[in-house]
């Protein structure tokens, strides 16, 4: 049996302990008579509904001193397959009107907000710091969702004028399916200014969390469960973040990846993408500050939408 590592090590390379540990989390110690404490694996989330993974593995998720949190599902190839089928079964989700996305997003903050002190005390668990931090993260979080859903009805195209007698009409619409690969910096901040952008523009999402902190991301089923967002909108794969993102980089039915990791990555990612001619999207960690306004606003709805073209001809 593989024994359990240090604090010291495990906070020194969280990712690298999370990808290789798949010891059992150690029960909290109770009083005498007291109910013993479940052992949590989180699973992933596709097509809206938890789902094991299909290599049947975890690994474990710790905390920021190093004391083992949970389990999460180690997701694969299959697993990313799956997503990407769910989310394409979820095609009428780019057929709701700007309005009807919006009100579901107006929901997911809402319901999020209900849970905001549980989301706050994971955040801290995970990435230490002071308990009115972890709170400014979750509020924000709310904040960027409510920003987006006010944008879903807001972000049109422009009318360009051209030599002949033509009305050129630049209509922005929604790739399809996307792929986005998340930082571990801000986990739950920046998973959902990745991820709104794309929803609310009529995307349909696979979604790769953090892996040091992927809990945070799966603590997000019950509220999406219960927020009308339609299953295979927004899906959610754990696993170990390279793996999973060139599987998704060789998807010839992922048509855009957004992918926020190391250089050695990002050029996987680019390679991988070009036999499939993706629209990629790659960032290095740090190079945004996920609490700031540069982390929202019209470059993120700008990729979330491809340009169609439309020449209206007119007489005299």
């Amino acid at each position: 049996m593989l024994s359990s590592p240090s604090p010291l090590a495990a906070r020194k390379s969280v990712a690298a302990t999370a990808r290789l540990s798949a010891s059992p989390v150690a029960m909290a110690a109770g009083v005498r008579g007291a109910l013993p404490t479940l052992d949590h694996t989180a699973k992933l989330y596709i097509g809206g509904k938890q789902a094991r993974p299909d290599g049947g593995n975890s690994y474990t998720v710790f905390s920021a001193t190093g004391k083992p949190l949970g389990q999460v599902g180690l997701g694969n190839r299959k697993d990313i397959r799956n997503a990407v089928e769910a989310a394409h079964a979820a095609s009428g989700w780019s057929g709701y009107t700007a309005h009807n996305r919006a009100q579901v997003l107006f929901f997911f903050a809402e319901n999020l907000e209900q849970r905001g002190d549980e989301l706050a005390a994971r955040l801290q668990s995970l990435c230490g710091g002071s308990a009115a931090r972890a709170a400014d993260e979750v509020a924000q979080t709310v904040t960027r969702i409510m920003f987006y859903a006010a944008h879903a009805d807001k972000f049109d195209g422009a009318v360009h004028s051209t030599r002949s007698r033509n009305v050129t009409l630049a209509m922005p619409e929604p790739w399809g399916v996307m792929g986005i690969v998340c930082p571990d910096e801000a986990p739950l901040l920046s998973l959902v200014s990745l991820v709104m952008p794309a929803i609310a523009m009529g995307n349909r999402v696979v979604a790769v969390p953090s892996v040091a902190h992927a809990l945070i991301a799966t603590d997000l089923y019950q509220v999406l469960e219960t927020s009308d967002v339609p299953g295979g909108v927004f899906n959610i794969v754990t696993g170990e973040r390279d793996v999973l993102a060139k599987t998704l980089a060789e998807h010839d039915d992922v048509a855009a990846l957004w992918y926020v990791g190391g250089a050695d990555g990002g050029r996987m990612v680019e390679r991988a993408s070009c036999g499939n001619l993706k629209a990629t999207w790659i960032e290095t960690p740090g190079a945004r500050d996920w609490r700031s306004a540069t982390a929202q606003g019209r470059e993120f709805l700008q990729r979330a939408t491809q340009i169609k073209n439309i020449w209206v001809p007119y007489g005299e």
